[in-house]
């Protein structure tokens, strides 16, 4: 929780220029956020909505969620005949999150509602929350509407038996589950993933309005083997790398093998689990969907920029910026800052090579709530 953040500013290297993948995934469950966001709307209308995107980090990609959801209380507000409801938006991320450049957004953010939205939004207030979502954040009874994308599946911590501090390293060579990794760490991966969202669903649960929505979407597989290569093939290349420095000395083979990440990519089964055992949400829709590992360098959800950019780049180096935006800060902790362009670069070309003779794809798991009443 100290260490995870997304690059910061907007430098080449930055989240914010390095968020196609997520802006996808953000884009493919807009269907679900509109759905939900009617449903409240529709069944009570309030006259002051709490809003909050868990796991926001910063750039563009953030505000564009919360531009979505005010879009659709307008048009509802306007087809009803009901006054626009004062809306309450929480933007919450740990606390290394870039909330300076988040902040710095708004303004602009406030001039284009006044200058293209919403007739009556006279009352929209946007604030940060920093703090882990695994644990409350919020008053009870305060939240109508949670949103949260490409999140979930950062752990709160690596699993207590695979820690740093153990004598005997249970998953030497690899920084996540493998096919060759034992059983017993596929096994601490799973356990902390039920606790955390056991967790994060309790949290909720106190701080929703009964009837309240949430959408959440991750990275997740279809099959019920973690150890696949559909959902965790991009950690083993990664692995791959870090080895492949070893033999220089430019790495040292025991610092990767103290290395795990703290990252779960659950199944729809292991999913609904967790639902039915901590009970307090009924789920109305859950779907999976692919999306290729570099966003698709011709994809029309990215800025022209951004378009620009990935368009003179290989599908590995797209890849390895993409990953390097957000497991960055974690792997200078651990091996320095003076290896990372050399490690990337390295992972490019690895990523290159793999993705000449497969296809790759990540699985994306988006799920839809209702609080019980």
């Amino acid at each position: 929780m100290q260490v995870l953040h997304m690059n910061k500013g907007e430098g080449e290297i930055s989240y914010a220029k390095n968020s196609t993948v997520q802006r996808k995934i953000i884009s493919v469950a807009n269907s679900m956020v509109e759905e939900a966001v009617i449903d409240i709307l529709c069944k009570n209308f309030p006259e002051s909505m709490g809003i909050a995107d868990l796991g926001c980090s910063s750039g563009s990609n953030t505000l564009m969620v919360i531009w979505e959801i005010i879009n659709i209380v307008c048009a509802m507000s306007h087809q009803t005949g009901r006054s626009v409801p004062e809306l309450r938006v929480s933007l919450n991320d740990l606390p290394g999150n870039d909330f300076n450049d988040l902040f710095l957004s708004l303004p602009s953010f406030y001039n284009k509602l006044k200058e293209e939205k919403c007739t009556g939004l006279e009352r929209c207030f946007i604030s940060g929350m920093p703090g882990s979502f695994y644990g409350r954040l919020f008053p009870s009874k305060s939240i109508h509407f949670v949103h949260s994308s490409s999140s979930l599946h950062w752990l709160s911590q690596v699993p207590a038996s695979l820690d740093s501090k153990a004598s005997v390293p249970l998953n030497k060579g690899k920084i996540y589950i493998s096919e060759t990794s034992p059983i017993c760490v596929l096994e601490a991966y799973l356990l902390q993933f039920q606790n955390d969202f056991s967790l994060f669903l309790e949290s909720r649960s106190e701080e929703m309005v009964p009837g309240g929505r949430m959408v959440l979407s991750f990275m997740g597989r279809r099959s019920s083997e973690s150890s696949v290569g559909q959902s965790c093939h991009h950690w083993e290349l990664l692995a791959k790398a870090l080895m492949s420095m070893v033999s220089e000395g430019l790495v040292q083979e025991e610092k990767i093998d103290s290395f795990n990440t703290p990252y779960y990519a659950p199944s729809l089964e292991e999913l609904k689990s967790e639902f039915q055992k901590e009970g307090s949400f009924i789920i109305d829709r859950i779907e999976g969907f692919e999306i290729d590992w570099d966003g698709g360098a011709s994809s029309n959800c990215v800025t022209q920029d951004q378009f620009t950019t990935f368009a003179t780049l290989s599908s590995g180096q797209r890849v390895a910026k993409t990953v390097r935006a957000v497991v960055e800060s974690m792997l200078e902790c651990h091996f320095g800052t003076g290896i990372m362009d050399e490690l990337f670069r390295r992972y490019s070309e690895i990523v290159d090579d793999h993705l000449s003779k497969t296809r790759a794809k990540f699985i994306n798991l988006v799920v839809s709530v209702i609080k019980k009443g």
